[in-house]
């Protein structure tokens, strides 16, 4: 109920006169029965305009950190979260991955539209990064055709990091659906499971334009971060040998981070954003490292 009241009477309307998005290849959603939609990842508003755009209720697998937060502010993220249809997922691998796996196959068995992020997280640069093959097993143990989508703009309408999104026009492209039921029975295979990501990361590419990268989104996040963290170690000794000015060891904690939403004191945990911050405040540019030659030019003029 939580969820038609958010979709048709509340965020629908406002989102659809606000940000009027469009669609191409809405023939391809079926009108019943299981179906899993493989989505790039560009935004935290991906979540919310792919489901807006699909007549059907969908579900997304969602990390459960959106369904954990304490207090009042907890409270209302996780009550929006599941209101718009999301299940929380552990994303530490092992048993949690079996668990996010049952999860997403109670729903499709149900006969219901699942959403699924095959990258795994948002991409770290606006690339399209590398499969995990959970889709593929759900896929095949399911039974349920994949439809590759493309969001188209998400990314600059609301960028990692940034809590309000900017209003432009939201794109989404639904491909026609892909049916693995010629490796029926072979859901344990992981050189088919394999071949069946990759045959959707490939349709992703073809809808979304967007560059392929053969490597996991978080492998990538992972090496941006550290040499981000690394690059704001030597900025940091420029400015001020042998010391560590708060600011710069805010932004070293924050591009120590996961690489998702907000850091340390609101900062983003973005590689670019945060490098950029260590870079200005290594240049005492809203900081108290300062550059070692403007100190001198400073105390010889006084």
């Amino acid at each position: 109920m939580f969820y038609w009241f958010l979709k048709r009477i509340v965020l629908g309307p406002v989102l659809r006169v606000l940000f009027r998005p469009w669609v191409e290849g809405a023939e391809h959603i079926p009108e019943e029965g299981a179906a899993i939609f493989a989505s790039n990842h560009l935004s935290f508003s991906d979540s919310i305009f792919l489901p807006l755009t699909v007549p059907r209720r969908m579900t997304f697998l969602a990390k459960s950190d959106y369904f954990t937060g304490r207090g009042v502010k907890g409270w209302l993220t996780a009550g929006f979260f599941r209101g718009v249809g999301q299940l929380p997922i552990d994303r530490t691998g092992g048993k949690a991955s079996d668990a996010a796996l049952r999860s997403g196959l109670r729903v499709l068995r149900r006969g219901d539209l699942l959403g699924i992020y095959p990258e795994g997280t948002r991409s770290p640069d606006g690339r399209l990064y590398r499969g995990r093959t959970g889709i593929a097993r759900m896929s095949l143990e399911s039974g349920a055709p994949v439809l590759p989508v493309a969001m188209i703009g998400t990314d600059k309408a609301q960028p990692t990091g940034k809590k309000v999104p900017k209003i432009m026009r939201i794109g989404i492209r639904i491909g026609p659906p892909l049916d693995f039921s010629r490796y029926e029975g072979m859901e344990n295979d992981r050189f088919v499971l394999r071949a069946i990501t990759d045959e959707i990361m490939y349709e992703l590419m073809l809808l979304s334009g967007q560059e392929y990268v053969d490597e996991y989104a978080t492998s990538a996040k992972e090496r941006l971060l550290k040499a981000a963290r690394v690059k704001a170690r030597e900025l940091q000794d420029a400015a001020r040998p042998g010391s560590a000015a708060p600011e710069l060891e805010a932004a070293l904690a924050a591009a120590e981070g996961e690489g998702e939403g907000e850091g340390y004191d609101g900062l983003t945990t973005d590689p670019a954003a945060a490098l950029d911050h260590v870079r200005d405040l290594a240049h005492g540019e809203g900081g108290h490292a300062k550059d070692p030659e403007d100190a001198a030019g400073r105390q010889a003029a006084s």
